[in-house]
């Protein structure tokens, strides 16, 4: 049982957590900014509404379908959570991954089969949180690619895409916590552990499932990223938490020092891209899922995951059911 997380950072169990560490700062370190490409705008170009939301969550424009229509010109804004894999800079400092690209070839399609001058904009956004109240009070062409869960109840906030990727969310804690057996086990099996809460995320409903179920003294403590959320489990310092599962892989694959324990594992999820709800182009963006039969079965996207995640971890992930 490892102690509670004042233990002292002398006692990390290995050269690796620290080498491990030294690349979730590095990770961590590249910015949400906007990647210029063939008709794509910087981040400034997306306009901040007139409205009495709050002024930290600062929604975006972007062209409505019937404007697009009537002009033949569509400027669209693409809102993201930066994710290794899915939407990140690589060494040439170009903003890339398996949802950025999935976006392009929405903006690539539209000129195609639609006929418009398409102009597309990317702007990041750290918290979760806030990303997805953004894009809830935005207006017009403005996705958002954050590896969101499919829900009902977001079904009544937002506007969803077809599902491009089916999940698993990993219960971890560091490799020296023994395996947990059942989730009825847990408060005892993890005493003294603190759980990591991503706030507005799936994962930190689970987390507040397990104090209210099976652990009512468990202390939590909130994160701002998946980075941060693997960099504590990692660190040995008495933390656990919920992660997907692409996440996890890579973290161990990188060598952080992490268990994962089967027996709290959810496989029940969906992503999809998020739109402002009620968006007219939520049924175009749906066509386009299903240009080629269901998008998430498709060569073409499985080339993605393939070329952003490796032949191994893409290989997990199964594809969505439509």
């Amino acid at each position: 049982m490892l102690p509670p997380r004042t233990r002292a950072p002398g006692h990390l169990s290995s050269l690796r957590t620290a080498s491990f560490l030294l690349l979730v700062l590095l990770l961590a370190g590249c910015g949400p900014e906007a990647a210029e490409g063939p008709r794509e705008e910087p981040t400034v170009a997306a306009d901040p509404l007139d409205s009495e939301t709050d002024a930290a969550i600062q929604p975006l424009r972007g062209s409505s379908l019937s404007q697009a229509r009537a002009t033949g010109e569509a400027h669209l804004v693409v809102h993201y959570v930066p994710s290794s894999g899915f939407a990140y800079t690589d060494a040439d400092g170009v903003l890339t991954g398996v949802t950025v690209e999935l976006m392009r070839s929405f903006a690539r399609w539209l000129e195609e089969t639609r006929g418009m001058q398409v102009e597309m904009s990317f702007v990041g956004e750290e918290r979760w949180a806030t990303f997805y109240e953004r894009v809830r009070a935005s207006e017009g062409g403005v996705f958002g690619i954050g590896n969101v869960t499919i829900t009902e109840p977001r079904r009544d906030e937002v506007d969803f895409s077809p599902p491009y990727m089916s999940n698993v969310a990993i219960l971890m804690t560091h490799e020296e916590v023994p395996e947990l057996t059942s989730m009825e086990a847990i408060g005892e099996a993890f005493e003294g552990l603190v759980g990591l809460t991503y706030p507005g995320t799936l994962h930190e409903t689970r987390i507040e499932a397990i104090r209210r179920e099976y652990f009512p003294e468990m202390e939590t403590l909130d994160v701002a990223s998946n980075d941060e959320l693997v960099g504590r489990v990692a660190s040995g310092e008495g933390y656990f938490g919920y992660v997907d599962i692409y996440n996890f892989w890579r973290a161990v694959e990188a060598g952080a020092p992490l268990r994962h324990h089967p027996v709290g594992d959810d496989a029940s999820e969906t992503f999809g891209v998020i739109l402002p709800r009620g968006s007219d182009w939520t049924p175009v963006l749906a066509d386009f899922f299903q240009t080629d039969g269901p998008l998430q079965e498709t060569e073409t996207f499985r080339s993605l995951l393939r070329e952003h995640l490796g032949e191994e971890l893409a290989g997990l992930l199964r594809p969505a059911s439509p």
